[in-house]
This record gives structure tokens, C-alpha cells and sequence, in this order.
């Protein structure tokens, strides 16, 4: 009897394999989670400088195509197809130099002249800590002096906390920091080691920049090759929204959280804030995080002011709500746009979930994450109805009691008023 091959054998097998391989990993991360961590953090280790290439080159791509850009326009005057095999090298390779430069021009401002100046403010923050605290001191007792009451309450909390607050210093605080300083001095070798990663990944993302249509290609070729055209077409056009969705929300938050940093030094300066550019690089920075960025950048630097003149403090605390409310209302949406297509309850959610697993990375990632993600599974759902052929308006279902079999349409939910 000769077999009939078809192709409901082969999706079985792929579905058995697929059930096995997941058991197995399964299984393996539960009794073996250790040595599985250790060989994906061997694996990272080993792929990290392919990986900080591919993440300098996505980040530079932008530049490059804004100089390949600019010199078509101001310099060619003619379109870029019209360019021989010759002049598009040609003209790659004085776009990538430029964005190099730039890039190192950037760089070494920020090493040269704005990291000197936070490394000084450190330094002098520690020299004078002690001042500051009696200035503290002092301005919290001329305010208690003339609330007796608020000053007797303060200082049953002083006398109540205080031996659990010098316990805890003793016993605590210097152990973990005098282990923080020997692990710091052990790093010595992880930061050279990360460096030499960075200089390798810089010169991956230079090869990265100059073949980028090509190694589009070799994707592109490879997803038609495995797949259907209609699974292929599909594959493609979701890496694109991923694209739109990580580029557009990351360069613009890096774009939107430069401008707060500029506008934060001319701010803190013009209004006598100290250490202007010391919390300048701290609100900046921490605005690439969407939502608790402004509050984790503000509330330190507002407690360093506080130590130091607490009417600056004010001053400094009036100006960051006015800052802030200048970002999220009128910067923000003017240079992020509806890039996330999120609620502000979901950027919430994606914030602290992806922040609990992975960190401050995780909240910086998270939301762009999420709102892929979110945006995958409403286009599954807004499918499956269709086939139903159900609406796929959120508005309708707001009020719905059922829906009838017999002719699909809805019932009203009772009012329970």
C-alpha cells in the first residue's frame, strides 16, 4: 500500500516538537534554573558586543539618514537613484563620518565639560554635608520654635527613632557600604571589559550602517523564503510597526528629555538653584522614564536643595511642576505624538510591571513593549469578531447585557439605579 503524504502530518509534528521543546525548557527552568541563568548570562556575555552594535546602529541609522539627507538636497540637488554605484559608497561613507563625528562631538562635550562639573558638585556636596545638615537643623528649629506643639511631636519622633535609626546605621548602612566600595573597586576590570564591548560595537554598527539595505534584503529574502507571501507580507509589516513604535517613542523621549535637561539648567540658573547642572543631568535623565521619571529626578535634587536653602527648595519644587506640566501638556505629545497609542492607566501598568522584572531599563522599554504587545492582541480579538461578525467598537460593549444568538444583536444592561 503506498503512503499518501500530506501536510496535516508535518503541522502535527512541528506541533509535537513544539510541545516537547517547551516541556523540556519548562522542566529545565524549574530544577535547573541556576545553571540556566548562568549559561544565558555566558551567552550575553558572548553576544554583547554584536548586540551593542546592533543597538548603536539602530540608534544612529537616524542621523545617518538625516546627513545622507541633507547632502542630496543642499549639495547634489538631484535624487539619489539618479547616483552611480560609486557616489551612493561615496556618499554612505561621508554620512556615516558626519553622524561619527557628531556622535564623538557630543561625547566628549559631555565627558569634557558637563561631566567635570557633576563630578564637582559630588565632591563638594561631600565636603560640605555637614553644613548643610546644621543648616538644616537650624531652619527646622526656627520653624518649631513657634509651633511648640509641632516641636514636641517632632521630638518624640526624634527620641523615639533615633537609637533604631543609629542601630540601624551601626549595624546596616556602613557593612553594606564598605561592601559597596570593595565591589566597586573590583569592577575595575567588568568596566574596561564593557568598554572594550563598546568599541567593538561601535565598529559593528559602522559595517551595519554601511550594508543596512542589504542586510534589510537578506531578512526580507530569508521570511519569503520560510514562509507564505500572506504570513511573509504579515511578518514584515508587524516588524515595521514595531519599528515606528520603539524609534518614534525612544528618539523622541531622548529628544523630549534633552530639551527638559536644557530648559531645567536655564531655569535652575536664571532662579539661583546650586548645583544647576548636577540636577539638570538628574531631571534630563530621569525624564527618559515615562511618568515617574520627573518625580524620581525631582524629589532627590529637591532634598539636596532642601539641605541647602529651603526657600531655593520651593523655588525648585515651583519650577519643576511648572517644567513638568510644559513637558507632559505641550512638549511631550508636540514630539512623542500618539506614538504608544496607550492609556495613561496601561503606561501605569507597563511601567511597573516591565520596572519589577528588568529594572530601570524595564521602565524605560516598558511601554513601547506593552504597547506592541497590546496592540497584537487587539488586532486578534478585532479579527476573531469580525469572523463573528461582531462589532469592533469598544463603545458598544460598554452597556451590553448579551448578545442573541438567533440574529446577533445586543441587549442593554438593565440599570441596577
Amino acid at each position: 500500500m503506498k503512503f499518501r503524504w500530506d501536510k496535516k502530518y508535518l503541522y502535527w509534528g512541528i506541533t509535537a516538537v513544539s510541545v516537547i521543546t517547551v516541556s523540556l525548557f519548562i522542566i529545565l527552568l524549574i530544577f535547573r534554573g541556576g545553571a540556566f541563568r548562568q549559561a544565558m548570562a555566558r551567552a550575553v556575555s558572548i553576544c554583547m558586543p554584536v548586540l551593542n552594535g546592533l543597538v548603536l546602529a539602530y540608534l544612529f541609522i537616524p542621523i545617518l539618514n538625516f546627513f545622507e539627507g541633507l547632502i542630496l538636497k543642499r549639495l547634489l540637488h538631484r535624487k539619489r537613484q539618479e547616483l552611480s554605484s560609486k557616489g551612493k559608497g561615496l556618499l554612505r561613507a561621508a554620512s556615516i563620518i558626519l553622524t561619527l563625528i557628531m556622535v564623538f562631538t557630543v561625547a566628549y562635550a559631555f565627558f569634557s565639560i558637563i561631566l567635570p562639573q557633576i563630578f564637582f558638585s559630588i565632591r563638594s556636596i561631600a565636603a560640605q554635608f555637614p553644613v548643610y545638615v546644621n543648616n538644616l537643623t537650624s531652619w527646622l528649629a526656627k520653624v518649631l520654635e513657634d509651633n511648640p506643639e509641632l516641636e514636641a511631636q517632632v521630638g518624640d519622633i526624634i527620641n523615639k527613632y533615633t537609637p533604631e535609626l543609629r542601630a540601624w546605621m551601626n549595624d546596616s548602612l556602613i557593612p553594606q557600604i564598605n561592601e559597596a566600595i570593595k565591589a566597586v573597586s573590583g569592577y575595575a576590570f567588568g568596566v574596561l571589559k564593557a568598554v572594550w564591548n563598546l568599541i567593538l560595537g561601535l565598529i559593528i554598527s559602522v559595517y551595519l550602517m554601511a550594508s543596512k539595505e542589504r542586510f534589510v534584503g537578506q531578512a526580507k529574502k530569508t521570511v519569503y523564503a520560510a514562509l507564505s507571501i500572506q504570513h511573509g507580507n504579515a511578518l514584515i509589516q508587524d516588524v515595521r510597526f514595531i519599528h515606528r513604535t520603539f524609534g518614534g517613542f525612544i528618539s523622541g523621549k531622548l529628544l523630549d528629555s534633552l530639551i527638559i535637561g536644557i530648559l531645567c539648567f536655564a531655569g535652575t540658573t536664571l532662579i539661583g538653584t546650586p548645583y544647576a547642572i548636577l540636577i539638570s543631568v538628574i531631571v534630563g535623565v530621569t525624564n527618559i522614564i515615562p511618568f515617574f521619571g520627573p518625580y524620581l529626578g525631582a524629589i532627590p535634587s529637591g532634598l539636596l536643595i532642601l539641605m541647602i536653602d529651603p526657600v531655593q527648595c520651593l523655588y525648585f519644587l515651583l519650577f519643576i511642576l511648572i517644567l513638568q506640566q510644559f513637558d507632559g501638556n505641550i512638549l511631550g505629545p508636540k514630539i512623542l505624538g500618539d506614538s504608544t497609542g496607550l492609556s495613561s492607566f496601561w503606561v501605569i501598568f507597563s511601567i511597573t510591571i516591565f520596572g519589577g522584572f528588568l529594572g530601570i531599563p524595564g521602565m524605560v522599554i516598558g511601554v513601547p513593549t506593552f504597547a506592541v504587545l497590546y496592540a497584537f492582541l487587539r488586532r486578534r480579538v478585532n479579527r476573531s469578531l469580525k469572523k463573528k461578525e461582531l462589532p469592533t467598537g469598544t463603545g458598544e460593549y460598554v452597556e451590553l447585557e448579551a448578545i442573541r444568538e438567533e440574529d446577533l444583536s445586543f441587549m442593554e444592561q438593565k440599570s441596577t439605579k
